[in-house]
């Protein structure tokens, strides 16, 4: 990859994921504390947030895939997303701003599986070039969180104004970007347009068993988006979290990120998952037990966000890239996203909350029960994961069908 590409790209992924940290990890808390939310309430607001991810990434996906290119597509959504950013930062009432979060999502969400496919277009190794490049955006979600904890601002509106004004920055450098044109191949249909064509990559059983488990294990992730703030806040009564989550959590996935060749080369696939997944499993027991008088595990369950996240979700983009066939590299993105960011983390969101809302008494959430209910569940997809997964070797990718 050249210097010059390499150093748009860099922009682009500081840029994406700068807008997204400057929120979203906040977000459990200003509900709670400017917005006097449920913890209901918290968890349908975070479904929201992810819902977007099932309504659009295909469509968007066949999109940049077949008519237009994927920078441009990308430049519109963003453009439409500085604008209802800053809506939300206007918004009082807790059901508005719900309905508000999901349309953001509808917009936003695209634009992740877009960003990954204009890097994997530009590489001629995606296994090299994806870690180094997506790491920016892990640096650019530090950034965001250590600015939103040091001025204190994760109870205010600043943190939708922010992005508001990044997103619109985003907008106009998108069409700075390496042309990324989209790459038809054969007779369009209504298959096709409809992104479907990406459900070739069903044909491989061993992809189908890492969908469902990417499905599943974002119901346990669901809690740690929708709640740690909160716990570490007013459970754990923590100060400076919003700091705490990007420096350990955040700074333990650069590294893990950088060193993830590394892991492919040398374990594989299959392994890294499983690692993956238990990690989880370790993180929520940790959360469970720090509770009970032993900070120091807090931290560390902080401190293992490098393992949990770029051990699967790194870890499943770029499985994913590799068994697509070029023609439907967008599409695919867009499947996997669907399954993540989509499908699994809305349906989680909600169960956390509803677990949430099982475990709270008077108005307090009693933690050291809750955090058993997500480390369960990975430990049960885990278990099932570690019998049925079978690791293949990457083609070159699945025919379209």
């Amino acid at each position: 990859m050249q210097h010059k590409v390499r150093f748009q790209l860099s922009g682009m992924m500081f840029l994406q994921y700068f807008i997204w940290g400057t929120w979203f990890v906040a977000m459990g808390r200003y509900l709670s504390e400017a917005l006097g939310a449920s913890g209901v309430q918290i968890g349908t607001a975070y479904g929201n947030a992810w819902f977007g991810a099932i309504i659009s990434p295909f469509f968007i996906g066949m999109i940049a895939d077949r008519f237009f290119a994927a920078q441009k597509v990308n430049g519109i959504l963003h453009l439409l997303g500085a604008g209802l950013l800053y809506y939300l930062s206007a918004v009082k009432d807790v059901g508005q701003f719900s309905w508000l979060i999901l349309l953001y999502s509808v917009v936003y969400m695209p634009t992740i599986g877009l960003t990954n496919s204009i890097v994997f277009k530009q590489s001629n190794d995606s296994t090299k070039d994806f870690p180094q490049l997506r790491v920016v955006g892990t640096v650019a979600w530090i950034v965001a969180n250590v600015l939103v904890g040091q001025m204190n601002w994760g109870n205010t509106n600043y943190i939708f104004l922010i992005p508001a004004a990044a997103s619109l920055a985003f907008a106009a450098y998108s069409f700075t970007l390496p042309n990324t044109p989209p790459n038809p191949s054969g007779q369009t249909s209504i298959y096709k347009v409809l992104g479907l064509d990406a459900l070739v990559l069903f044909k491989d059983r061993s992809y189908s068993i890492f969908f469902i488990g990417s499905v599943l294990l974002c119901i346990p992730l669901s809690f740690y988006y929708g709640f740690a703030n909160v716990f570490l806040t007013s459970g754990a009564k923590l100060t400076q979290v919003e700091t705490t989550m990007a420096v350990l959590g955040q700074g333990s996935e650069v590294l893990f990120l950088l060193a993830l060749p590394f892991f492919l080369r040398t374990w594989g696939v299959r392994k890294i998952l499983l690692v993956g997944m238990a990690a989880w499993v370790v993180r929520y027991l940790l959360f469970k037990f720090g509770y009970e008088g032993q900070t120091w595990m807090l931290y560390l369950g902080v401190l293992m966000h490098g393992i949990c996240y770029d051990f699967f979700f790194a870890t499943g983009q770029i499985y994913t890239d590799q068994k697509a066939s070029p023609d439907i590299r967008n599409a695919a993105q867009g499947l996997i996203t669907f399954a993540t960011y989509g499908l699994g983390l809305t349906l989680g969101s909600w169960f956390s909350g509803q677990v949430a809302g099982k475990y709270t008494t008077n108005g307090i959430i009693d933690w050291s029960a809750m955090w058993l209910v997500p480390a369960g569940i990975a430990a049960a997809v885990l278990a099932v994961f570690l019998v049925l997964f079978s690791e293949s070797q990457p083609k070159a990718g699945a025919q379209p069908a």
